[in-house]
């Protein structure tokens, strides 16, 4: 799925479907984050006119998307909770480069936002198929949709100011980075990562 080189461990989605409130709650979480990070990307990079336009979308989006996860979790009573550690995403934040040439740095952050929302997708795609509640199917169905495109969108900003054997290159590595990372992440109910 978008090139993700270790699928999701099929009990995953019976172990979420459990904990659907902690569920719920750390995806929330993970929706302010993505916008945060875009924001982010908006501060650092200003001149780079595509990617503030395209960010300013996405920005909107993943705080459309809290929003409705925050509506998901009132109608079933539960609050938003304290957020906690994504040990997924601060794994792969370890491998952004550091120091070199400042668009080795630029690629690795758009390339990190783009492996998130792959995995992301992934999942939303399980939830989608796998869990009895019939309307968290169609909410994951829509945002695994949409973390797709987003996915797609990092990728492509990375070629529009890199020459694309570069971000392949640099992507194929990341894919292995992240297989790696899946692999040797403890399996949590209470995380979407």
């Amino acid at each position: 799925m978008l090139g993700l080189k270790l699928p999701t461990d099929p009990r995953w989605v019976n172990i979420a479907e459990k904990n659907i409130e902690d569920i719920l709650v750390d995806h929330a979480y993970c929706e302010q984050k993505a916008a945060s990070s875009c924001i982010s990307l908006i501060v650092q990079y200003p001149e780079k006119e595509k990617l503030v336009a395209m960010m300013t979308e996405v920005v909107a989006e993943e705080w459309g998307h809290f929003e409705r996860v925050l509506a998901e979790l009132n109608k079933r009573g539960f609050k938003l909770g304290r957020q906690r550690k994504d040990e997924y995403v601060i794994n792969l934040l370890k491998h952004i480069r550091k120091g070199g040439h400042p668009n080795d740095q630029f690629l690795d952050k758009l390339l990190v936002c783009a492996l998130i929302e792959a995995r992301s997708c992934e999942r939303f795609r399980l939830l989608s198929e796998e869990i009895a509640d019939e309307d968290l199917k169609k909410f994951y169905y829509e945002l695994m949709i949409s973390e797709a495109n987003h996915y797609v969108n990092f990728v492509n900003l990375a070629k529009e100011y890199l020459p694309e054997e570069v971000v392949k290159k640099r992507l194929d590595e990341f894919f292995e980075i992240e297989a790696d990372i899946i692999l040797n992440l403890e399996m949590r109910s209470d995380r979407m990562h």
